[in-house]
C-alpha cells in the first residue's frame, strides 16, 4: 500500500511541477519574477489540492511544503541569465535549503503509511459541514502553507542577482553555516525522538533526554532558526523597503507557535498525558522553545 501511495504522490508532484513550468513560461510577460513564481506555486498547490480530493487525504500536501523550495531556489539561482552571483555564493545560499528539504521529506516518508493514514491535525481541522470543510482544506491546509513558503523565501528574490554577491561574502558564509546548524538541530532532535519512540519501554513516558531536555520542541526551534538564517543570508544585499522581508522569520514563529505545530501538539499532549505528574513537571520546567520563547 505504501509503495503504491508513494508512486501516486510522485505522479501528482511531477504533474504539478510540469504544469507550473508551463505556467511560468506563459506568464513571462510579467516582469516581477517573484510574482511569476508565486502564481506558478499557487497553480501547483491547486493541482495537489485536487489530488487530495481524489484520494480523500490532505496528507498528500505534507511533503509539498518541503519539496517546493528546491525548484524555486534552483530556478532563481541556476536558470541561465537570472542570477549573476558567484557559483560559490549560490551554493552557500541553496545548500542549506536543500539539506533542510531532504531532512523534512525524509521524515515524512519514514512516518507516512500511505493513503490509509491522514495527519490527525488535518482530521481535526476538517470537522464540520461540507462547505467549512473544503474551505479549511484548501485555504488552511494547502494555500496558507504555500504562501508561508513564498514569504519565507522572499529575501532570496532580492539577492539572486545582487552586485554585493559577485565576490566572496563572509557574512553570507557565516549565515549559511548558522542555517546549516539549524538543520542539524532539527535532524538531531528528530533522530532522538525516533529512537525514543522505537523503544517500547518508553511507552507512556515523556521524552526528556538530549535536546528535549532543554526544549519541549527543539525541532521547531531549529525550524524557526533556519528561516532566521535565510533572512540573515539575505541581509547584506537588502536596502530600504526591502528590509521588510526580514519579518518572515517572525511570521514563521507566529504560525508555528500560535496557529499550527506547537499549539496543536501541546493541546493534544495535554489531553493525552496531562494527568501524568512527569508530564506536568516537564511542561513546567522546560521552555516551549528556549528561554522565554
Amino acid at each position: 500500500m505504501k509503495k503504491l501511495s508513494t508512486f501516486l504522490v510522485i505522479c501528482w508532484y511531477l504533474l504539478s511541477y510540469f504544469i507550473s513550468i508551463i505556467v511560468l513560461d506563459q506568464i513571462s510577460i510579467i516582469e516581477n519574477i517573484w510574482i511569476r513564481i508565486l502564481i506558478a506555486h499557487i497553480v501547483a498547490t491547486i493541482i495537489i489540492y485536487v489530488g487530495s480530493l481524489v484520494h480523500n487525504n490532505s496528507s498528500l500536501y505534507d511533503p509539498f511544503w518541503s519539496v517546493a523550495p528546491i525548484p524555486i531556489t534552483f530556478y532563481l539561482f541556476f536558470t541561465p541569465g537570472l542570477s549573476n552571483i558567484t557559483c560559490l555564493n549560490k551554493l552557500f545560499i541553496t545548500f542549506p535549503i536543500f539539506i533542510w528539504s531532504v531532512r523534512l521529506t525524509r521524515n515524512w516518508f519514514i512516518s507516512w503509511d500511505g493513503f490509509s493514514h491522514e495527519d490527525f491535525r488535518y482530521i481535526n481541522l476538517k470537522k464540520g459541514n461540507k462547505l467549512k470543510l473544503e474551505f479549511i482544506n484548501f485555504i488552511g491546509i494547502h494555500l496558507i502553507p504555500t504562501l508561508q513558503v513564498n514569504l519565507s523565501l522572499t529575501p532570496l528574490y532580492f539577492i539572486h542577482n545582487s552586485v554585493e554577491l559577485n565576490e566572496t561574502n563572509f557574512l553570507l558564509m557565516l549565515a549559511s553555516i548558522f542555517t546549516m546548524l539549524a538543520v542539524a538541530i532539527e535532524t538531531l532532535a528528530d533522530e532522538q525522538m525516533r529512537l525514543f519512540k522505537k523503544d517500547r519501554l518508553n511507552d507512556g513516558t515523556t521524552m526528556t533526554k538530549g535536546l528535549w531536555h532543554y526544549s519541549r520542541h527543539p525541532n521547531y526551534l531549529g525550524e524557526i532558526t533556519l528561516w532566521l538564517g535565510i533572512s540573515i543570508i539575505s541581509f547584506s544585499s537588502l536596502a530600504g523597503w526591502q528590509l521588510i522581508t526580514l519579518i518572515s522569520p517572525i511570521f514563521t514563529y507566529l504560525l508555528l507557535v500560535y496557529v499550527s505545530g506547537i499549539r496543536i501538539l501541546d493541546y493534544n499532549g495535554n489531553k493525552k498525558w496531562g494527568h501524568l505528574d512527569s508530564y506536568k513537571d516537564y511542561r513546567k520546567n522546560t521552555p516551549r522553545l528556549i528561554g522565554f520563547l
